[in-house]
């Protein structure tokens, strides 16, 4: 077991802390990096895996956590993604109970609180994978490396690139994989307490234990698993101190099998297949829970995975990996998201962007070579472990077994970066060995670099707090994405900014002529601004681009409606619902579209449908209301306003139409009761007011009738109607008046 002293650590400008100590130091910077992300929005991604996702609402089921993907959908729904994390949802589910509702800030504060905790168990790991596996008498484990390890722990916490892991909430999941990842490792290493001759003597329990957060660590990420391969990667080259250099020469080129056995431990073998069943275990039980196979990606989500040319998907594969590379090393352009054409795919081998992943696979070589062929056996364990660290949590990312939704995400890089720290640590350790003379300013330059990342990790995080930072930062990243366009319209359309929307849908229907999306919204707000040939022209385009688009064909309904296209637009609302089983909306529209052409049967069965699927479509049930009352139909408008109330009782719409339809019942009592009801809710409504007016003038109470009138006038002096009978009113009270004797 390797337990050699690390000469060069001592070298490091940073002081000797205790392992307390230092991980409390690593903890506070971590914190330091993301608090003023505490009391972010909920931004991005977290809209569909918090907001929208009943599965963390108390009243849902508990069960369904373990049925439904990381988004709330089924998996065995043909639209899953497959991403089954019920561990990372369960706590979600843990912060909206503790909350009392969605209220952002406790998510946030356990994401930082996650992030400093795992940054604080790094300097175990790195202090392992560095300085070896040693304990004293009485047990406790020696730290060979406290400097390196401490560098590397410190960078790890501030790294610039974690950002999105910490402050956006859905990265809960890559956090809480990171910490039971860890775990699963510690676990594993204190199967070989015995000292030395553990190499043989292991505790199995342990390695069992360890399993089980492997298990752990793939309920909250599916990247979890990985942890196998860091763990048999340790054992061979730490606990059994294995030359993977020598082995394979003597195997493959002395081909002496004996000495290779003599290597190879029966211990090491008999692990290496406990790691290698619980591993195949465990695929064997995610494929079973994936159900109806791998989800379906679009080839806007991973271009390169669609290209036909195989040549070309492997060069555009490998310059994707060198941007993760570039991101690990120069964190400063960073994106909350890498596709629709923010990395144009390369389409041929004389590219220049082919320069950088040969320069990105020259580098990997030569720290190959020198993990394996080094005279230096510290060295050679400390690349290769840093290596292994790096790579193997990536590998589910790399778009090699199979396709994955994304170009490029930070956030699958939480684990990795690990690696790329304690190669970095490595790295400046021997820096200083060779440059002693310079302490001072090598110390410099360790603090000048580590203020900078907790600076790009402070502004990052800040970018973070909302969406409208967040997806405007985006734009000087990838300008040639159409999606950062699209979130950036969508923005401002919700805050009511239109005029600046239409300009950034525009542009992303440029960039992704295809891009039904945007084309859809956009449509929306033409539509609003009355510019109903341009929307009809862009939401016909998007249902004929994608016909199954539900949303995009019912607002294409309502734009035909509008232009009086009426049998256009019925057969629009039937398509939606024909790809939309399920579609209340679209159903009180096709209601209206109805209730112009005067089918009022038809209209009614419409809203009734709307209802069902969705008991409080406040609309649809005003609606039937007013047709009821509007053809005559006036018990059956009450009994439909009744049964509305019921469902909807602060409805202050629905108890106005109530309302009116008592008071021409002569139920004069009930009726003011609903309007003075929906004023408390409402007070400034004019229309109510104007009709409890009317309701006293007809009952006879006319100063009351009076004061409402004139509060009606107040609020709205064009109200039609109001003034005229106002007028009638006031000549009835002077009639009283000059008839009444003194």
């Amino acid at each position: 077991m390797a337990q050699t002293e690390i000469n060069w650590d001592q070298q490091i400008p940073l002081p000797k802390l205790s392992p307390f100590h230092a991980k409390i130091a690593v903890a506070l910077v971590a914190l330091l990096c993301f608090i003023n992300s505490y009391d972010g929005d909920f931004v991005f991604d977290d809209s569909e895996a918090i907001v929208n996702n009943k599965d963390l609402n108390p009243a849902t089921p508990l069960n369904n956590i373990w049925r439904n993907d990381f988004w709330g959908s089924n998996l065995s729904s043909n639209n899953s993604h497959k991403s089954y994390r019920p561990l990372t949802v369960l706590t979600f589910r843990l912060n909206y109970l503790m909350a009392g509702g969605l209220h952002p800030v406790g998510f946030h504060v356990l994401n930082i609180g996650l992030h400093s905790l795992i940054s604080a168990l790094m300097i175990d790991m790195f202090s392992i994978l560095i300085g070896g596996l040693a304990y004293d008498g009485n047990g406790n484990r020696l730290n060979h490396a406290p400097k390196a390890s401490l560098l590397a722990g410190l960078l790890f916490a501030a790294h610039p690139v974690h950002t999105e892991s910490v402050a956006g909430i859905v990265g809960r999941a890559d956090l809480l994989c990171a910490l039971f990842f860890q775990l699963s490792f510690l676990t594993y290493c204190k199967a070989f307490r015995g000292g030395r001759e553990s190499e043989e003597k292991f505790s199995i329990h342990w390695i069992a234990v360890s399993l089980l957060l492997c298990a752990a660590a793939m309920l909250c990420k599916e990247q979890g698993i990985t942890v196998l391969g860091v763990n048999a990667a340790f054992d061979v080259l730490l606990i059994c101190n294995v030359n993977v250099y020598e082995l394979s020469q003597r195997l493959f080129i002395r081909r002496k099998a004996e000495d290779v056995s003599e290597r190879v431990k029966t211990g090491l073998l008999i692990r290496l297949a406990l790691l290698a069943m619980g591993g195949a275990s465990l695929l064997y039980a995610r494929w079973r829970i994936m159900g109806t196979g791998p989800p379906a990606f679009t080839e806007v989500d991973n271009p390169a995975s669609f290209a036909e040319n195989v040549f070309l998907r492997i060069v555009n594969y490998n310059y994707y990996y060198s941007l993760n590379a570039w991101v690990l090393l120069c964190p400063w352009w960073l994106c909350f998201d890498w596709s629709m054409g923010c990395v144009p795919l390369i389409k041929s081998a004389f590219d220049w962007r082919t320069a950088w992943l040969l320069l990105l696979w020259c580098f990997l070589i030569g720290l190959i070579s020198q993990a394996l062929c080094s005279q230096d056996s510290q060295r050679r364990r400390t690349l290769t472990l840093g290596l292994v660290l790096l790579v193997v949590p990536f590998l589910p990312a790399c778009n090699i077994f199979f396709r994955v939704g994304f170009v490029i995400a930070e956030r699958v890089l939480y684990l990795s970066s690990a690696g790329y720290c304690l190669l970095l640590a490595y790295a400046l350790g021997h820096c200083c060995g060779r440059w002693s003379r310079h302490k001072g300013l090598l110390r410099a330059s360790l603090l000048a670099l580590l203020c900078v990342y907790v600076a790009r990790c402070a502004l990052r995080s800040h970018q973070w707090r909302s969406e409208q930072s967040l997806f405007t930062s985006a734009l000087s990243v990838c300008p040639l994405n159409a999606k950062v366009h699209y979130n950036v319209g969508k923005n401002l359309a919700d805050r009511g900014n239109t005029s600046a929307a239409i300009k950034y849908y525009r542009e992303a229907v440029r960039l992704h002529p295809t891009y039904v999306h945007a084309m859809n919204n956009l449509g929306n707000i033409l539509k609003e601004r009355n510019e109903l040939v341009e929307a009809e022209e862009l939401l016909a385009k998007a249902v004929l681009i994608q016909p199954d688009f539900a949303a995009a064909w019912m607002n294409l309904g309502i734009v035909q409606n509008s232009l009086k296209k009426f049998k256009e637009a019925e057969q629009s609302y039937w398509n939606a619902i024909h790809f939309r089983k399920k579609y209340p909306d679209c159903y009180y529209n096709l209601g209206r579209l109805y209730a112009d052409l005067n089918r009022h049967l038809d209209a009614l069965n419409a809203w009734r449908n709307a209802t069902v699927l969705k008991p409080d479509h406040s609309l649809a049930w005003n609606n039937m209301v007013i047709l009821l009352d509007n053809t005559g139909n006036l018990a059956q408008a009450e009994a439909i306003g009744r049964e509305a109330l019921k469902l909807l009782p602060n409805d202050h719409t629905i108890m106005f139409s109530l309302a009116n339809v008592l008071g021409k019942l002569q139920k004069f009592k009930e009726s003011e009761g609903f309007f003075l009801q929906a004023l408390r809710i409402n007070p400034n409504a004019a229309s109510c007011h104007g009709n409890l007016a009317v309701l006293y003038h007809r009952w006879g109470k006319l100063e009351l009738a009076k004061k409402h009138y004139e509060l009606s006038l107040k609020l709205d002096p064009e109200a039609p109607g109001t003034r005229d009978n106002y007028n009638m009113l006031r000549r009835k009270l002077d009639q009283l008046y000059r008839t009444t004797p003194p």
